[in-house]
């Protein structure tokens, strides 16, 4: 196996680790909560959301994980995706990895930004460097997501 497949197989693991972490509460009648709220995926990515509208990227933890981020692969805008459909993919000076939707829905907004300054990752990967904006298709997947909380202990727990 060569050092590149390597560490692209030995990255997906770690970015990819299965543990079992506490999951937001269903949210049903719950559709005023999810105004502005944030949620996370197993694998380290987030999503921000604003009414119908999910803000998609990878967290600070996998940016960290992944280190010096040198390339970003995005859709286009009007792609739909399933939740769990590699959306893109990011390299970095140790590994390549795909980039999941944590919801499923309609690519409404790319950050270009990122095509041309992939670093910026490193330096704001839950602000300014976002991926993808997506119209949500189905609400109901944000309950199968992590909240705040629950993702910062399924990173501790990583981390030890």
């Amino acid at each position: 196996m060569s050092s590149t497949l390597f560490a692209r197989s030995f990255t997906r693991r770690v970015l990819q680790t299965g543990l079992q972490a506490r999951v937001a509460p269903q949210v049903g009648a719950q559709l005023g909560a999810l105004r502005f709220s944030s949620y996370y995926t197993p694998a380290h990515e987030y999503v921000k959301v604003d009414g119908k509208v999910g803000t998609c990227g990878i967290t600070d933890f996998a940016q960290a994980a992944l280190g010096d981020i040198v390339f970003v692969d995005l859709p286009e805008v009007g792609d739909e995706f399933e939740k769990g459909d590699s959306f893109g993919s990011v390299e970095s000076v140790k590994a390549a990895s795909d980039v999941y939707a944590p919801v499923s829905g309609t690519v409404v907004e790319v950050n270009e930004a990122l095509v041309d300054e992939p670093g910026l990752v490193n330096e704001s990967a839950e602000d300014s460097a976002w991926f993808v904006k997506i119209e949500i298709s189905d609400d109901s997947e944000l309950g199968s997501l992590m909240e705040e909380a629950a993702y910062k202990e399924h990173c501790e727990k990583e981390s030890s």
